[in-house]
């Protein structure tokens, strides 16, 4: 495999939409998600009012790369090699002062996470304490490490197999991987809070009132009857929740389509929705920059299904028609299927193997997808990338003026890369087996990340300035973790300026 990728090397340009060319202010986008939900599962299914409410401090709860365990109510955050991530980190508490132990205690983000027991050392006998950093919660509430090895032990989670392989549909578990899901994972937690608060049991059954809320909120007919509390509030203030698309961006798309490329729009969106979202941030005339525009494109199913099961359709006034046995000429369509397009793309290119790169922010829906079922080069927008902080390797510090795409800090978000309660998205400590030696690894997230991305990059805009024929390092078996990663690789994956030893392969 070759260690660099150009965009010069592809004919074909394809994009998500939803925080990849469109992007949201998260803050106000993550509430209004939140509300949406909370408002439907308290009105039509009976849950608790306090659900409605929303402190500050609940948004460190949301976190990328958390998978729900449904029937456990467990929410946890997975090393790469499919354990539990738990850490002790052994406090002789009482040879502290007492506001060094509530220093300590409050590092730990909960007083109950402070464990004691006595031990008769040599020294005399006092309290040890064990400050828990540890990634998996009961609802909201904190797993204690004996809790965890109780339910999950040391060993690879019983659904990590089938999830590594990217299931869509599970009855066992949600994996959070995007945006748009994290204020529902707040609404399951804070749903598991409530009902074992009134009745503890063994297993839950809340999934099928989230399904119904998410289908309230976002089914096809949402957009056009007013449906819900989402389309309704940003059709009245689109500018509240969508970020007006930078000039470098825009122009950096016109420059792509002068240079002859042929670009590509493949969004789960419905026709309606898009043309709000592409309108305002893109311009009225949005539809110039592409010459084929997919909505309701269903993915992942988009890209793994075949055309009997996914066929294209026509639309007329943003309502989908007929069926279409093929797709044979550039323009708007919904659903639809990979393997068509690429017939498609093939005659337009007049290749026989047409090279496409596509952009996406959902592991699942778009990077995954699109390169195991295609074989796609693909890059992933990873916000998380610009918040962990990141540190700047020598061939980008050496790397002229000119090559050196845009790249800024952007305010804050309420769902940081870096948790209180979760750690980084990146990395996390992991303690040996006599509880005393902790060592570094990476999760599961970011062992996707070098697994299926090409690069990884904190937005669109961060490449924008740079020539169309730039040479990017890529991930690859053969190189290092942080390879991939552009401009710069997050700083949680370096140690003393080497990459973590441990591999993602």
């Amino acid at each position: 495999m070759a260690v660099s990728f150009s965009l010069a090397d592809c004919e074909v340009i394809g994009f998500d939409l939803d925080h990849t060319l469109c992007r949201y202010n998260l803050v106000e986008t993550a509430r209004l998600i939140y509300e949406s939900f909370a408002q439907y599962i308290v009105k039509e299914r009976g849950y608790d009012k306090d659900l409605l409410d929303v402190s500050p401090e609940s948004w460190d709860f949301c976190f990328k790369g958390l998978v729900l365990d449904m029937e456990e109510g467990n929410f946890l955050k997975l090393a790469a090699d499919g354990t539990v991530l738990s850490k002790l980190i052994p406090v002789h508490v009482d040879q502290l002062p007492l506001q060094s132990q509530r220093e300590k205690i409050g590092q730990s983000g909960n007083l109950g996470l402070l464990q004691r027991k006595h031990c008769n050392t040599s020294l005399g006998l006092f309290q040890v304490g064990h400050l828990l950093h540890n990634r998996a919660s009961h609802g909201t509430k904190q797993m204690t490490s004996e809790e965890i090895l109780e339910k999950y032990g040391r060993k690879e989670w019983k659904h990590f197999n089938t999830m590594s392989g990217m299931v869509s549909r599970s009855a066992k578990y949600y994996a959070y991987d995007n945006y748009f899901d994290l204020p529902g994972a707040l609404v399951c937690a804070r749903i598991v809070d409530s009902v074992s608060k009134h009745s503890p049991r063994q297993k839950y059954d809340f999934w099928k009132d989230m399904v119904a809320a998410i289908q309230h909120n976002y089914k096809t007919s949402a957009f056009k009857d007013n449906c819900g509390m989402y389309f309704p509030e940003v059709k009245r203030n689109p500018e509240k929740y969508i970020q007006c698309c930078p000039e470098s961006v825009k122009k950096w798309l016109r420059r792509l389509k002068d240079s002859g490329k042929i670009l590509l729009l493949i969004t789960s969106s419905h026709s309606d929705y898009c043309r709000l979202l592409c309108e305002h941030t893109l311009g009225n005339d949005f539809a110039d920059l592409f010459d084929i525009v997919i909505t309701n494109a269903l993915k992942p199913g988009f890209f793994s299904q075949p055309p009997s099961q996914r066929p294209f359709r026509t639309l007329e006034h943003d309502e989908e028609q007929e069926s279409l046995p093929v797709l044979d000429k550039p323009g708007w369509y919904s659903q639809g299927n990979s393997i068509q397009l690429y017939e498609l793309l093939k005659k337009m290119t007049g290749k026989l193997e047409p090279k496409v790169v596509y952009f996406g922010d959902s592991m699942h829906s778009d990077i995954f997808s699109a390169h195991h079922y295609n074989n796609w080069e693909t890059v992933l927008i990873l916000e998380e990338l610009q918040e962990d902080g990141v540190m700047v390797p020598t061939e980008v510090e050496s790397e002229p003026l000119e090559k050196k795409g845009k790249y800024e800090r952007h305010q804050p978000k309420p769902l940081p890369s870096v948790s209180k309660q979760w750690g980084s998205f990146f990395v996390d400590t992991i303690s040996g087996k006599g509880h005393t030696d902790a060592s570094l690894v990476n999760t599961w997230s970011c062992k996707c990340v070098s697994a299926y991305s090409t690069i990884t990059i904190p937005s669109i805009e961060a490449i924008a300035d740079l020539p169309l024929d730039y040479r990017f390092t890529r991930f690859s078996s053969n190189s290092s973790i942080t390879a991939g990663y552009y401009p710069k690789p997050p700083k949680s994956l370096l140690s003393s300026g080497e990459p973590v030893t441990t591999k993602c392969v």
